[in-house]
């Protein structure tokens, strides 16, 4: 459940510490500590509790999860909550990563689907002049990297449609095609309330929480920005695209059933000529004159087989058959 418990000072890795070390760790000066779990207990939550003096209701809300993206704060550190996002087998799989923010700490709390970390953590200690900057870069470092990986999942949405909109003139299942197009516009708004709120957290760390996140520091967090707008601005402009797909494929199903229902109708006044001949042969008259004409029969039928060529004829041309 502890991937990461590390100390660090002016933007260098001092060493790993247990949680126990951590409260004597947070009375140096110049050091901050960095603290990620996966999936942790009631238990290990609560000493990290203790360890950092979090807020209950925070630390309630990391270990139940299933909390919307928000960024509240609680004294003297902040808590954020991230949506993360991965495509397994083409079906977007989302998860969250709850993040403490204190003036000298940080942790993470990662749930569900979501990519490990440790590449976040090896681009920070690569670089230790950025680093040093303290817990806001380790911050817009988790960020960054959780809507750097809203894009390929943007792209390949992207490009299911594209295949969904050539096969949209093409093919005839509508009714396959109508439910690709609902599960398309399903995952783009589930990717999209997960990125949306991210624009109102970013302008919160940009204009305020001055204590916790550095003045230099803040110009990293319009980068975040950005990239949350270019993926809310294709996700808008897509999910358009896809209501407009769904509306003209429902105009092709409507046109297949009217050509179907004209061709019935056609069939149907054809076999109406025999229909009302033979009705009348079924009366019981008396008097019928052609009952006494050996050739009434073939008269009747080579009648009927010729208004039946001749309406036919009058369908296909109007493009009914």
């Amino acid at each position: 459940m502890i991937v990461n418990c590390a100390v660090y000072e002016h933007g260098r890795k001092l060493r790993d510490i247990t949680i126990d070390e951590i409260s004597d760790e947070l009375a140096r000066e110049g050091t901050f500590i960095w603290v990620g779990l996966l999936e942790p207990s009631v238990e290990l939550i609560k000493k990290l509790q203790d360890e950092f003096g979090l807020h209950d209701l925070a630390v309630e809300d990391a270990y139940a999860a299933h909390q919307r993206p928000k960024l509240e704060e609680y004294g003297d550190h902040l808590f954020l909550v991230l949506q993360t996002a991965q495509l397994t087998e083409g079906d977007v799989i989302f998860g969250e990563t709850h993040i403490f923010l204190g003036a000298h700490f940080v942790l993470s709390v990662r749930h569900g689907a979501s990519r490990s970390y440790i590449k976040v953590r090896e681009h920070c200690e690569a670089a230790p002049e950025r680093l040093a900057k303290g817990p806001s870069y380790v911050l817009y470092s988790i960020m960054d990297f959780v809507v750097d990986n809203y894009q390929p999942i943007m792209d390949d949405l992207e490009m299911r449609f594209e295949r969904f909109e050539s096969d949209l003139f093409s093919r005839d299942s509508g009714t396959e095609h109508l439910q690709d197009l609902y599960q398309l516009k399903r995952q783009l708004i589930k990717l999209r309330s997960a990125a949306v709120p991210l624009l109102d957290i970013c302008n919160q760390l940009l204009r305020f929480h001055s204590d916790i996140i550095s003045k230099d520091g803040r110009v990293y967090y319009r980068d975040i920005y950005d990239h949350v707008a270019r993926v809310t601005e294709t996700s808008d402009r897509l999910r358009e695209m896809v209501a407009a797909a769904m509306q003209v494929d429902l105009a092709q199903i409507t046109i297949r059933q009217n050509e179907v229902v004209k061709r019935l109708a056609g069939w149907g006044a054809i076999l109406a000529i025999p229909t009302m001949v033979f009705s009348l042969y079924g009366m019981n008259f008396k008097v019928m004159p052609e009952l006494e004409w050996q050739w009434s029969y073939p008269t009747v039928l080579i009648g009927i087989t010729l208004s039946c060529v001749y309406l036919y004829r009058r369908l296909h041309r109007l493009g009914w058959l």
